[in-house]
């Protein structure tokens, strides 16, 4: 390779570095505002209460994330509820709480509950895309900014979501 190669190849690699490490920069700057509208538009999350009542049910799983609702491309980016993570999703008279690894535990009010059901591509990288075969358990609920948010769970075990869709009509019935 001669001298006039190397120096032309060197010189393309280094504008291709400065071209990666600008698109990568203002990802992260788009990302940091998302988060930052998302944060004002929804508020503060309810803090968990001090006392709560035995869980009436429990299912182990993971925690894939909060969509805005009804927009279902509009993932949550505000806080850690970006992060998927391994967690319990528990029911409680007062409530639902997600409590997840390495991240704040979530409450939602039993009173803030909308609607429990299942979806096949809540939280998928694209619409209508199936990610996994095995439904995610959707809990759609109110803030107190009156923002309404989808969060999404995939249990371990699927046959448990017919007891948490079960006990949602439970709930609306004795409500």
């Amino acid at each position: 390779m001669n001298s006039g190669t190397l120096v032309g190849s060197l010189i393309f690699a280094a504008i291709l570095m400065v071209l990666i490490t600008v698109v990568i920069a203002l990802m992260l700057r788009g990302w940091r505002n998302r988060a930052q509208r998302q944060a004002e538009l929804l508020g503060d999350l309810p803090d968990v209460p001090e006392r709560v009542g035995a869980a009436t049910l429990s299912t182990r799983g993971m925690y894939v994330g909060c969509m805005l609702s009804p927009a279902w491309n509009e993932l949550v980016m505000a806080g850690d509820l970006g992060y998927r993570s391994k967690s319990v999703l528990s029911r409680h008279p007062e409530g639902i709480m997600i409590q997840r690894n390495r991240a704040q535990p979530i409450w939602i009010p039993r009173e803030s509950v909308t609607t429990i059901r299942t979806e096949r591509d809540l939280l998928s990288s694209g619409a209508g895309r199936i990610v996994d075969p095995n439904p995610i358990l959707t809990i759609r609920w109110r803030l107190s900014s009156g923002a309404e948010m989808d969060t999404g769970f995939w249990a371990s075990n699927c046959s448990e979501y017919s007891c948490w869709l079960d006990g949602q009509q439970e709930q609306e019935d004795v409500a």
